[in-house]
């Protein structure tokens, strides 16, 4: 009987420096910002852009980005600590489920450490012929999904012998994930008092990018519908919003911390938020809406406001991990 192939399943996300240090966050925000997927512009448009980015951003950002860093820094980075527990829950359930059938589990990271690319010629370096790789964004973007299969086509056009590739496009409606956000949000509600609203916040992209044809948010708002549905809440009990917009550019609305400054004159005084586009705790979750935009919302006149963490590591979300690799990948390793 012939032997399968080595496979590998990689879980891909955005990134994170270092360290909580102005000179680390300087080279992740460099990478990350230079990326014409993340600011897109060509011309005279990506040469500004450039030259605003090394010129301003990057000797003025830093510092304030590696004090938000630090106040959630833990040995090290949230997102790096989560992916990396992800990856092996991941791996103790595949090889529970398929034995010695089981593909090997790996992390990367867009940008920084550890890097995609690197992982890829470290794989196929090591025999392994077949990947799958989970990029960590359940909506797709081209600011964030795309970049990955950039990495990847840019990565393949250098082998002469190119690896064997597929990679999770989006799972932003799939019963398994809409099930893990709904056992997430009800647990957590279940144990906390009862609230008024439930917000359902986005990282947002430049609507521009949206009018180009990026299918973000029409799939972020049908994850918000499928999370309601599955919740039963009635209409008036949950709202879809956009947070993390960087630049003077209109990004997708309505905005978080602008919706929480005019909830409470609207009788919302109490509220809960969870933000179902990010797989893992990181900055914009612990620190733009744990805490500054419950302060936003306190000021306002608000009298409670709960942040619903994030699958992380959570049962239900390793398990739609491990339904994507069967999906996506079980005639490789002869599971289904």
């Amino acid at each position: 009987m012939t032997q399968p192939s080595k496979t590998a399943v990689v879980l891909v996300n955005l990134g994170t420096p270092d360290k909580a240090e102005k000179g680390a966050v300087r080279r992740y925000l460099k990478e990350f910002l230079s990326d014409d997927r993340v600011v897109e512009g060509k011309g005279l448009r990506r040469l500004l852009w450039l030259s605003v980015l090394n010129g301003i951003i990057l000797n003025v950002r830093p510092g304030k980005v590696a004090k938000a860093y630090a106040s959630i820094w833990e040995e090290d980075s949230p997102m790096r600590i989560i992916l990396d527990k992800q990856v092996s829950e991941l791996q103790l359930v595949l090889q529970s489920h398929h034995g010695e059938h089981s593909p090997d589990v790996f992390a990367a990271m867009t940008y920084g450490k550890p890097g995609l690319t690197p992982l890829l010629h470290k794989l196929s370096d090591t025999g392994y012929e077949k990947v799958l790789l989970i990029p960590m964004y359940p909506q797709y973007s081209a600011t964030t999904t795309a970049p990955v299969y950039d990495q990847v086509a840019k990565f393949q056009l250098q082998q002469r012998r190119v690896l064997d590739v597929r990679i999770v496009n989006s799972y932003y409606d799939h019963p398994k994930y809409v099930e893990a956000l709904a056992n997430q949000v009800a647990n957590f509600r279940a144990e906390n008092e009862s609230v008024d609203k439930l917000i359902l916040s986005y990282h947002g992209i430049p609507k521009e990018y949206a009018d180009k044809g990026d299918p973000y948010p029409l799939q972020c708002h049908k994850t918000s519908e499928l999370l309601a549905e599955k919740l039963g809440l009635a209409d008036t009990e949950w709202m879809t919003t956009f947070q993390s917009r960087f630049g003077p550019a209109e990004w997708l609305q309505p905005y978080t911390d602008k919706t929480l400054e005019k909830l409470p004159e609207q009788g919302v005084k109490k509220l809960q938020i969870a933000c179902p586009a990010f797989s893992a705790d990181c900055l914009e979750t612990l620190e733009e809406i744990a805490e500054e935009n419950r302060e936003v919302f306190m000021d306002a006149g608000g009298e409670s406001y709960d942040y619903i963490p994030a699958l992380n590591a959570n049962d239900g979300f390793i398990e739609l991990l491990a339904s994507l690799v069967r999906e996506q990948a079980g005639d490789w390793v002869g599971v289904r």
